[in-house]
């Protein structure tokens, strides 16, 4: 039989099978799955797998193979330091057409840098990125102003969403209509509470902002992917609408792209990859003749996404 992966937690699997109602409890079959070993985990949300039914418990199979995957979004998970392998590849979703960067104006404060994160991941597995400013009831100082309207300038579409009032909400669900989405975001951002407003009665748990350091305390522990009834039966055609709701993270390192590549998934920095006068092998710092450091100096790229690039370039 084939299915879905919903979520997954210990090597334990829930898998929605193809035209069947109720999921089934899966284990992988042989406890390695082939093609995933090098992974943190070997499956995700939004996998599609091949599985046998368990012929004595009722509810329960067994994980045979996984379907070839459409794309990726994945991290780089540092928890694999310390056990004789460096930093794992993990999987927080898989076959999505959307990624939803969702970030605040405040509480937890605006982190422009943590979004061009999530940016350059999701443009190397090739998904379209939307940058989400949920919490938009709050007040928007200047500086974040500016820096959601210099992601519009490059070419990334904003959305000003607010769960309390429900500003923007409707764009929202006209924007993920017919489609699998992935949200991501630092711990606090309200993923959750996002879920909550698009799934009534989904009951994920949410939770407070720590006042004393002023961000968000992890409250979910996996990713977990689920149907938006409302969207589905809306379309005509019966397309139907998944989010998947992801961990919050405090620390996210972009996975698969190396040091010399990110200005390719960059948006306004990939025109100038190749042309300094030091070709490919430029650092963009410090070279004459650089065209990116150029580009910085005439307002082309924003400082602050160019020093965002350099920390992540050191970083990977």
């Amino acid at each position: 039989m084939t299915g879905i992966v919903l979520w997954g937690s210990n090597n334990i699997f829930t898998v929605q099978a193809d035209g069947e109602d109720g999921n089934i409890e899966c284990r992988i079959k042989g406890k390695i799955l082939k093609g995933v070993e090098t992974y943190y985990n070997p499956l995700a949300p939004g996998d599609r797998v091949v599985f046998e039914r368990d012929g004595v418990h009722t509810g329960q199979g067994l994980i045979i193979s996984l379907e070839k995957r459409r794309n990726m979004f994945t991290r780089t998970n540092q928890k694999g330091r310390g056990r004789n392998r460096s930093a794992a590849s993990q999987i927080l979703a898989a076959n999505v057409d959307l990624a939803l960067c969702l970030t605040t104006p405040a509480s937890p404060p605006f982190r422009p840098r943590f979004i061009d994160r999530l940016l350059v991941q999701a443009e190397y597995a090739g998904i379209m990125p939307v940058i989400v400013c949920n919490k938009c009831d709050l007040p928007y100082d200047e500086a974040v102003t500016k820096r959601l309207n210099d992601f519009v300038r490059i070419g990334y579409r904003v959305l000003h969403v607010s769960v309390l009032t429900g500003t923007g909400i409707d764009a929202l669900c006209e924007l993920v209509r017919g489609k699998r989405s992935v949200l991501a975001g630092q711990s606090g951002v309200g993923k959750s509470s996002l879920v909550n407003t698009l799934i009534p009665g989904a009951g994920i748990k949410t939770g407070r902002i720590n006042e004393k350091y002023d961000r968000g305390n992890h409250t979910t522990a996996m990713s977990r992917l689920m149907e938006i009834p409302a969207l589905t039966d809306m379309k005509e055609n019966g397309q139907k609408t998944f989010v998947i709701d992801t961990p919050g993270v405090r620390l996210f390192v972009p996975d698969g792209v190396t040091a010399g590549d990110i200005v390719m998934y960059m948006k306004e920095f990939a025109s100038f990859a190749g042309t300094c006068a030091f070709g490919l092998s430029c650092t963009h710092q410090n070279e004459p003749g650089c065209k990116i450091v150029e580009a910085v100096e005439s307002g082309i790229i924003h400082e602050d996404r160019y020093k965002s690039f350099l920390h992540i370039r050191d970083e990977i």
